[in-house]
């Protein structure tokens, strides 16, 4: 017999019970994948990884590595409208996982760690994916559209935005309080309003976002549809950002 905490119980008695406790999880990349969410995590891991080698590649032609953004790695895969338009395509996805030196980072990071986990929580991971890249690509499309030609865009706002409509139309749906996101999401517009920060692409991420969104919820029964419809979605902004030259609108 096995003394317990009141009387005896048999050896038998003992493993049954033992048997029937759930051992504790391990932490590790696990856990924390499973608390904040697999996606969310990449995302997070392939910004800081461009953020490391945008900074060695600074630090290789001879600036201070914390100035990233002075590296002819970030030069090459920053959006530029006009070198779209001149077949440089790929600028309209890379920029956004360029940022400009370590607190833009940290705070894009910290925001998409909070909005995302939540995000890949109530959408699934491939959904949650697609609504980021179409958030990407209305950004994109918004600074190709109406901004200066010349002007150098770089950063995951215009996703981050993409996820705040995204999350509000969910929320919304679901007929949740959407008052603290609105108070939120209006801080961070006029935020956007300094300078050096781009309110038109962060404008074109959040309406790509809610547009994604709506698909998703539009046809909630239906996943075939809603693939479809974002690829449609994507599609159409892929055209317009590349295929529709940079036009300047004055005062925005």
């Amino acid at each position: 017999m096995t003394p317990a905490s009141v009387g005896f119980q048999c050896p038998e008695c003992v493993h049954e019970g033992r048997s029937g406790v759930r051992a504790p999880r391990g932490g590790g990349l696990r856990a924390a994948a499973g608390r904040w969410g697999p996606v969310t995590l990449t995302l997070i891991a392939v910004n800081v990884a461009m953020f490391v080698v945008t900074a060695i590649s600074a630090a290789l032609v001879g600036n201070n590595p914390i100035d990233n953004y002075q590296s002819p790695l970030f030069a090459r895969l920053a959006q530029v409208p006009f070198l779209v338009d001149a077949g440089e395509w790929w600028r309209v996805f890379t920029a956004a996982f360029l940022h400009y030196g370590p607190v833009h980072l940290v705070l894009n990071m910290l925001a998409l760690l909070v909005f995302g986990s939540e995000l890949e929580r109530r959408l699934g991971r491939w959904r949650y994916l697609a609504v980021y890249g179409v958030s990407i690509l209305g950004g994109a499309v918004s600074l190709q559209l109406f901004s200066a030609p010349g002007a150098i865009a770089a950063g995951a706002s215009t996703a981050i935005y993409g996820l705040f409509g995204a999350l509000g139309v969910l929320m919304l749906a679901g007929r949740e309080d959407v008052r603290g996101l609105v108070t939120l999401l209006v801080i961070n517009v006029v935020i956007s309003l300094l300078p050096g920060v781009s309110l038109i692409g962060h404008l074109g991420g959040l309406v790509a976002g809610v547009l994604g969104t709506v698909v998703l919820v539009l046809f909630r029964r239906r996943e075939a549809l809603q693939i479809a419809g974002m690829a449609v979605l994507a599609v159409a902004l892929v055209i317009v950002a590349v295929a529709v030259p940079t036009v300047v609108v004055i005062g925005l």
